[in-house]
């Protein structure tokens, strides 16, 4: 090539350079603040890719309630502090309602099922999950009996180990499973079936790689790393496993559907499927039924679970906290079964299930939004598209709402009375149109399983056991694994 044609190129490329850094400087102008990126790589050097959360945390005190990272070439709003949040999620719902596209679940979810899809899809499985589920008992007494009937076996399961150390994962997460799987299938697992077990390995692994380095590399430079091995094949393999699962089993319920006899959310939706209105081939059809089934399977199991397996470590923790709710409980149901009514009266335990709630923080990041539409927010430009993460963990460790935001301090949820108070800034099931879809039925079983479980067992460490109350990584904030000592209360 001659010179005068490298040296034309050149203008050429560095007038296109011009252009193209001119129009992104425009589509940004008056965006949040933040760092300022690399090329290329963006802010990734600067943050912990195993806990996002904690460098969050240091760019919102230089920057404040509202900044920016760039993740690779990817701009991302984050927002810190309850006040930001509730703004965003509930006074600009709608422009701030969308999910953007996670390239290793994308691959095969696509636009289907609930947690994770965009547009008149979301809403249409949205109304649809929320409305079955209120049939099918969330927040009613058919679905408490259910959750009463289950922490028995869950008892007896206890029992079982007479006093010794045991690993309560693998118990905790089946006794859950059996709730929402009581609705999407109308039955329940022994807790040592190897169909759940696998399916519960494959979920809980999952949680654990989407938290990996690996993985979020994964998701912001995916045609790089698509070709190189990692989490994200054992990924894929999990999810594919799962959905076949789910795929057959709604194949032999179809088979077998009475349209006058709906069972469950899966009957609920085949029927759907028959009713020959364009909704029936748009919205529920097979893909969909099988990433939505998938959605509130893993939902369903994880959070609840790894919630109830904080306040059993937490009580083990704190056994002077434990004896007062253990008290609370003599003093309201006595040897009878809990029920929900008797929450209104157990305001210790009702701020103790509050608080492990609080300080287990579950999602400290959230579930990732997307700006449906150019929008100006807390007088900052964010353009249609963007990824915004609202920070969960931000809101609920907020010094302004909580006095002792790094410490499980039930007092939080009490007056000085010792009346139940409710704090605004408590929002570990989001806000708005994204918030959590089974926020009543999660609820009701900690509740419910944490009263029954403290009513039968005090809950102690093995002997020179420490209790490391540092989360575990990935992409939930879960213990670290432990092993307890469940001793029958006379």
């Amino acid at each position: 090539m001659d010179p005068v044609t490298i040296l034309l190129s050149a203008v050429v490329i560095l007038f296109l350079t011009y252009v193209y850094n001119n129009r992104k400087q425009h589509k940004y102008k008056n965006f949040p603040p933040g760092p300022k990126p690399l090329p290329i790589i963006g802010n990734i050097h600067m943050i912990d890719m195993a806990n996002p959360h904690k460098t969050f945390i240091q760019l919102s005190k230089m920057y404040g309630q509202v900044f920016s990272v760039q993740l690779g070439m990817k701009k991302v709003v984050i927002l810190c502090g309850y006040d930001a949040i509730k703004d965003a999620l509930v006074n600009h719902a709608e422009e701030f309602s969308g999910r953007p596209r996670t390239p290793v679940l994308a691959k095969l979810r696509k636009n289907h099922g609930l947690g994770l899809s965009n547009g008149e899809n979301w809403k249409v499985m949205r109304r649809f999950t929320i409305s079955t589920l209120r049939d099918f008992g969330m927040g009613k007494k058919g679905l408490e009996n259910k959750i009463t009937e289950e922490a028995e076996y869950l008892i007896q399961t206890l029992k079982s180990y007479e006093g010794k150390p045991f690993d309560n994962l693998t118990i905790m997460n089946a006794a859950v499973s059996n709730i929402i799987v009581s609705v999407l299938l109308s039955q329940r697992f022994e807790y040592d079936d190897p169909t759940l077990l696998q399916l519960m390995s494959s979920i809980n692994e999952n949680i654990r790689l989407l938290g990996s380095p690996m993985i979020r590399l994964y998701n912001i430079f995916p045609t790089v790393m698509e070709w190189l091995p990692g989490g994200q094949r054992k990924m894929f393999e999990n999810i594919r496993t799962f959905q076949d699962f789910i795929r057959a089993t709604f194949t032999k319920q179809k088979k077998e559907l009475d349209v006058n006899d709906q069972r469950n959310l899966i009957d609920v939706f085949l029927a759907k499927q028959l009713e020959g209105k364009p909704e029936s081939t748009l919205y529920y059809h097979n893909d969909n039924l099988t990433v939505l089934v998938g959605d509130l399977f893993a939902a369903g199991m994880e959070t609840t679970s790894t919630t109830l397996r904080w306040g059993l470590l937490l009580m083990m923790k704190y056994p002077e906290i434990q004896k007062k709710v253990q008290n609370e409980i003599q003093r309201v149901v006595g040897s009878s079964q809990p029920q929900l009514e008797h929450r209104k009266q157990m305001a210790y335990t009702d701020a103790v299930v509050h608080e492990i709630q609080r300080f287990g923080d579950i999602a400290p990041a959230g579930v990732p939004h997307a700006t449906n539409q150019d929008v100006t927010f807390r007088s900052y430009f964010i353009p249609k598209g963007t990824m915004v993460i609202p920070f969960l963990s931000s809101a609920l460790k907020d010094e302004a709402y909580f006095e002792r935001p790094e410490e499980f301090y039930p007092e939080h949820f009490l007056t000085p009375e010792g009346h139940f108070k409710k704090n605004e800034a408590f929002i570990p099931f989001s806000l708005g149109k994204r918030s959590c879809a089974g926020e009543s039925l999660a609820n009701m079983e900690l509740f419910l399983f944490f009263t029954s479980l403290l009513q039968n067992f005090t809950f102690q460490a093995p002997s020179r056991a420490e209790l490391d109350l540092t989360p575990a990584k990935g992409l939930t904030s879960a213990p670290q694994p432990y092993t307890m000592c469940a001793i029958p209360r006379s």
